[in-house]
């Protein structure tokens, strides 16, 4: 029997005359209902969808029989790929076919911006004129600050550089040469606000991006300064954008995605301000971005179910390993560490050596894959995987060095991550304890304690009677309560290391409160919740 795929959500009619060429079997129902879907998928080797279909935990119930779920796009929201794998489904997506296309509508939305576009063709239909009402501004010789320098935002770097305007980013897992080679200046974040005339975000919504922009955080921001968000919604505060605007810290804000989509009647009101420019998510609606992620897609499962190659598969190493219960509990440590490292380690580094010790030289390979994957997928605009860490951090200019040591005084199976000289925190040891149970076990050299779960406090000070009463006091002040502790010194009255659980998620006050106090530094906060 021939294979069969379905293929829902319009995608292009290219991905069915692919499949057919391939001798596979593609249906393409016009409309499917939820509950038809349930009755029908089991039936199916592979599904194609783009982003309408919700392929929940839920619906997988029903898909024994399911080899592939493809995504003809980048974003995999929609898709549980934890239930997925759990249920030996190989997860695709097509990571490149939407570059250019959002990248073009990205740098249309700024020009549109710069001069009233949608504003002016609305009042000439309207039977209006009124020049000077429409007066704009040149790009040209303008700061455009983008935040994220992974594919989509280098190519808006390219093209809107064409346009005379000087380009700086943000984006702490881009290395100075990456970004250099093709003439972008990479800077802080506060820099990046206060020096945009145009600012234009490329990156995942997360803790650290959700609100970037903000009533709170205005005074960060250059007065005058042009928003565009091709992104994710939520990244702009969008309830404050018309503050922002009236109060003359924003000019104008062009908008392509939205927290909620399609838009609640409250934030259609927002829309409407004269200032901002919307679109309906439009960023991959091109002719040319849908026929080609429909024609990788199709020739991605394709070759999977010919077991040809595996291409933009997201989890077929997670589903090769699931069966592996010796290598499970090192992956999940590797990773949390990594997730740990990418919140400590200083902006734009760019050499990172891991070495291996006892049963986790066996695995050393895959384990660096989890620890980059840790680091990046906080931040990188991409699906991250074990399959494509590496591939990421390598396109970024990170130089990575893998050792091994045949013991450890006092750990059998340890992971050590070296992040630089120019970090505050250069060396990271940690082991597994038990089931779920894991723990970095030493710091620069410091003998430490801390289990890798929840919202964590690190410091360091100097090893004087009242310093860790001085921190208590000052979150319980702020009403956070502390869930667990551990410290490492190097002897009495010299310097030492400190690491505090707290119960809730930290804000910039309660932060700086604590790099306010007398003998405290080296600050961070890291969140694995």
């Amino acid at each position: 029997m021939p294979f069969k795929v379905l293929l829902l959500d319009n995608v292009d009619p290219i991905c069915a005359d692919i499949f057919k060429q391939r001798g596979i079997q593609a249906d393409q129902p016009e409309k499917i209902s939820r509950e038809e879907l349930k009755k029908t998928i089991g039936s199916y080797d592979a599904i194609v969808v783009r982003s309408a279909t919700n392929v929940d935990e839920d619906l997988l119930e029903f898909s024994n029989g399911l080899r592939i779920i493809g995504r003809a796009g980048v974003g995999v929201d929609n898709i549980d790929i934890n239930a997925a794998t759990t249920k030996g489904v190989l997860v695709m997506n097509t990571p490149d076919g939407n570059t250019i296309s959002t990248a073009e509508h990205t740098c249309g939305m700024i020009i549109a911006l710069a001069r009233n576009i949608p504003q002016s063709v609305e009042r000439v239909k309207g039977g209006g004129w009124d020049r000077k009402k429409f007066m704009g501004t040149e790009v040209h010789g303008k700061i455009l600050g983008i935040v994220g320098l992974g594919k989509i935002g280098k190519e808006v770097a390219l093209r809107m550089k064409e346009f005379g305007m000087e380009i700086m980013a943000y984006d702490p897992f881009t290395t100075q040469e990456q970004a250099g080679n093709i003439g972008v200046k990479l800077v802080e974040l506060d820099e990046l606000l206060a020096s945009s005339d145009f600012l234009t975000v490329h990156t995942p919504l997360t803790e650290r991006t959700k609100d970037m922009v903000s009533l709170k955080n205005a005074e960060k921001l250059k007065p005058g300064v042009r928003l565009v968000n091709c992104a994710r919604g939520g990244i702009y505060n969008e309830e404050d954008l018309v503050p922002l605007i009236e109060n003359g810290v924003v000019a104008g804000a062009a908008l392509d995605v939205y927290t909620n989509e399609p838009p609640n009647p409250e934030l259609y009101e927002i829309l409407n301000h004269p200032s901002i420019i919307c679109t309906p998510h439009l960023g991959a609606s091109t002719e040319e971005a849908q026929e080609k992620v429909a024609v990788q897609i199709a020739q991605q499962i394709s070759d999977a179910l010919e077991n040809k190659n595996y291409k933009g598969s997201l989890n077929s190493k997670s589903i090769s390993l699931l069966t592996n219960e010796e290598v499970q509990p090192y992956i999940a440590l590797a990773e949390k560490l990594g997730r740990v490292s990418g919140q400590i380690m200083p902006s734009n580094a760019s050499n990172f050596a891991f070495e291996y010790t006892g049963l986790c030289i066996k695995y050393s390979d895959v384990l660096t894959d989890a620890v980059l994957k840790g680091m990046l997928s906080q931040y990188v605009d991409e699906s991250v995987n074990l399959i494509n860490a590496r591939h990421y951090a390598l396109e970024r200019g990170y130089k990575l060095s893998e050792t091994s040591k045949s013991d450890d005084k006092n750990y059998n199976d340890l992971i050590t991550i070296r992040l630089g000289d120019s970090s505050d925190y250069k060396q990271i040891s940690a082991a597994v304890f038990g089931p779920g149970d894991y723990r970095i076990v030493e710091i620069d050299g410091f003998g430490i304690e801390l289990r890798l779960e929840g919202d964590i406090l690190m410091y360091q000070n100097i090893d004087r009677p009242g310093m860790l009463a001085s921190v208590a006091g000052t979150l319980a002040s702020q009403n956070i309560n502390i869930g667990a502790l551990s410290l490492g010194r190097e002897g009495k009255g010299t310097n030492a290391i400190t690491a505090v659980i707290v119960d809730k998620k930290l804000n910039q006050d309660e932060l700086q409160s604590i790099h306010n106090l007398d003998g405290v530094q080296n600050v961070k906060y890291i969140s694995l919740s």
